[in-house]
């Protein structure tokens, strides 16, 4: 288990000698202390990175560092039990999941890998006379600032792209989950990667992130966490104008019509919203549901609720573990007595279990009816599994109550009408449509949100423009 800072190829302590405790979420225990870095050591990773920036990786033609992101997917499939179960310890997912993502992983830098090659410059007809053309080019140092809930798989999005353009990056994992984060930086240098080009910092945010923002020899940042933080970090970037792109909190809607095929729609429903124990910005936990079925796509919704596996995430079978931390589900209980508070009637959920699971941080999945639109549980993120259900009569309604938000990241529209598909996936002020499926976020095309949900796009080839830079020439025939 790696456990010290990953800085120029190595494992070293933080300078201060400082550590901190990485918990396990399904018990409440200790897995290790990891180091607490700080400014001075994120001096010196970016330091590296700077220095790694002109070397070997620097020169390096686009095939060998293909070659090299091609080696990091495949040492990451190797060693994908020992990622998926240091996933399961540190966030309290289901190990299938974990093992999922870790696949997810070596996906991504395949993608990647196979992108480098295919991200070039262009020849642009100009009025004077001569040869016009850009060149695509590395930014430098990339801050990659990710978060608790899908710690490698968000790494990965931004560590892939990032080194296929050429980058060097410091990687700021989250306090309470940086282990696989640690592990994903020894694996890129025992794929060949240089040292230097790849740095983990693990410390508190508001120390290493902030450091990671205002410092000078860093020319990006790629945020993913909540919209407070991504402002900040915003405010301290701009004096050093960094290229930023956030992608940032969300309250998706799930429109379903009275046409919609209410087995399917439930079936896959519950996993948009209560996947990950509801700790996902793309959840869907808004259901926006037609007055004709609303009754009965509540009966359903609440029995296929009041059927999921809680459990020990190792152990088989089990479908949803506990949250994060203590502090995050308390955070989320307070949400459900405001939900109570407010008029809002709970139809399951929002318990803690007890038993052999009641030293961890479990919560049962939580359904409100009879919510109204200005209601804390229906306005504000509350990241855990809760779900507020409201009720339309026509689409213009489902409309105006799935654009009622200062979010707009995530959705589904549930509807076997292909006008009305047309009609409201282009009314929607949302980065992400899924129709007829939860499923919209794929490793091949652009992911991010509208409004207060972020800035830029991952995933995709559109992610290479994050970590690019354009040089035009032009060349006088004369």
């Amino acid at each position: 288990m790696q456990t010290k800072l990953w800085i120029d190829g190595k494992s070293v302590d933080a300078l201060s000698g400082r550590s901190f405790p990485v918990v396990n979420p399904a018990d409440g225990s200790t897995l290790t202390n990891v180091a607490e870095g700080g400014v001075a050591d994120v001096d010196r990773a970016v330091e590296a990175a700077v220095k790694a920036a002109t070397g070997p990786w620097g020169k390096m033609n686009p095939r060998e560092r293909a070659r090299r992101l091609f080696e990091v997917a495949r040492l990451v499939r190797e060693r994908l039990e020992e990622f998926a179960l240091l996933e399961t310890r540190n966030t309290g997912k289901p190990l299938a999941d974990s093992r999922d993502e870790a696949g997810v992983v070596a996906d991504c830098f395949e993608f990647y890998a196979g992108a480098v090659s295919k991200h070039h410059g262009e020849t642009i007809p100009v009025a004077g006379g001569g040869l016009d053309f850009t060149l695509r080019e590395p930014v430098g140092v990339c801050a990659l600032i990710v978060p608790w809930n899908f710690p490698m798989m968000i790494a990965a999005w931004k560590m892939a792209p990032a080194l296929a353009c050429g980058n060097t990056v410091v990687l700021k994992p989250a306090s309470y989950t940086p282990l696989t984060a640690l592990l994903l930086g020894k694996v890129c240098s025992e794929a060949g990667i240089p040292d230097g080009v790849v740095n983990v910092i693990t410390g508190p945010g508001g120390v290493v992130g902030s450091a990671l923002a205002g410092h000078p020899g860093v020319r990006k940042i790629s945020f993913t966490g909540e919209t407070t933080t991504g402002a900040h970090i915003t405010k301290v970037a701009a004096d050093s104008i960094k290229r930023v792109s956030l992608e940032l909190g969300g309250k998706s809607p799930n429109i379903v019509f009275d046409d919609a095929d209410l087995d399917l729609c439930v079936e896959k429903s519950i996993w948009s919203v209560f996947s990950n124990t509801g700790q996902d910005c793309c959840a869907r936990s808004r259901a926006i549901v037609h007055r004709k079925v609303y009754d009965k796509f509540l009966d359903k919704f609440v029995a296929a609720t009041k059927k999921i596996v809680i459990g020990h995430p190792e152990k088989k079978g089990v479908q949803m573990g506990p949250m994060i931390s203590a502090k995050q589900r308390d955070s989320v209980c307070k949400y459900i007595d405001a939900g109570k508070a407010e008029g809002a009637k709970l139809l399951c959920g929002g318990a803690r279990p007890g038993g052999a699971l009641a030293k961890g941080y479990y919560l049962t999945p939580a359904v409100f009816a009879d919510t109204e639109t200005r209601m804390k549980i229906v306005q504000e993120e509350i990241f855990g599994p809760v779900l507020a259900v409201l009720p339309f009569k026509t689409e213009e309604e489902a409309i105006l109550l799935a654009n009622d938000s200062p979010y707009g990241l995530s959705g589904s529209l549930w509807t076997r009408d292909v006008g009305r598909v047309l009609r409201v996936t282009r009314a929607m002020k949302t980065g992400v449509i899924s129709v007829n499926t939860s499923t919209s976020v794929h490793l091949e095309a652009p992911f991010g949100g509208y409004k207060t949900s972020g800035l830029g796009r991952e995933l995709g080839l559109k992610a290479l423009d994050l970590y690019s830079e354009v040089k035009n020439v032009f060349i006088s025939n004369v």
